[in-house]
């Protein structure tokens, strides 16, 4: 689950965010595609409680991890968590 990190899109990511990624990946080991919605949820909400906004190939590179070694129905599970996060934030909440 630790290569991620060394992927080049890492080294261009504010520190700030890598910790918040970093915190969510660690929480999101070993769950399902249906347990991820609440991580990813908090992870929005604390990056936008101290003014963090994640680029579109930030978010793809979160997904991209949350979909590592996870099996094609979970990572399905994940698309579809990933729609609805995506509908909640274009709602402006």
């Amino acid at each position: 689950m630790n290569e991620w990190m060394n992927h080049p899109a890492m080294k261009n990511i504010d520190p700030v965010k890598l910790k918040l990624i970093q915190t969510a990946a660690a929480q999101t080991a070993g769950k399902s595609g249906a347990a991820l919605a609440p991580v990813m949820m908090a992870l929005i909400t604390n990056a936008n409680k101290r003014g963090i906004q994640f680029s579109p190939e930030e978010v793809s590179l979160i997904i991209s991890i949350l979909k590592e070694g996870k099996s094609r129905e979970e990572q399905d599970h994940i698309e579809q968590m990933v729609n609805m996060i995506t509908t909640y934030m274009k709602k402006g909440v």
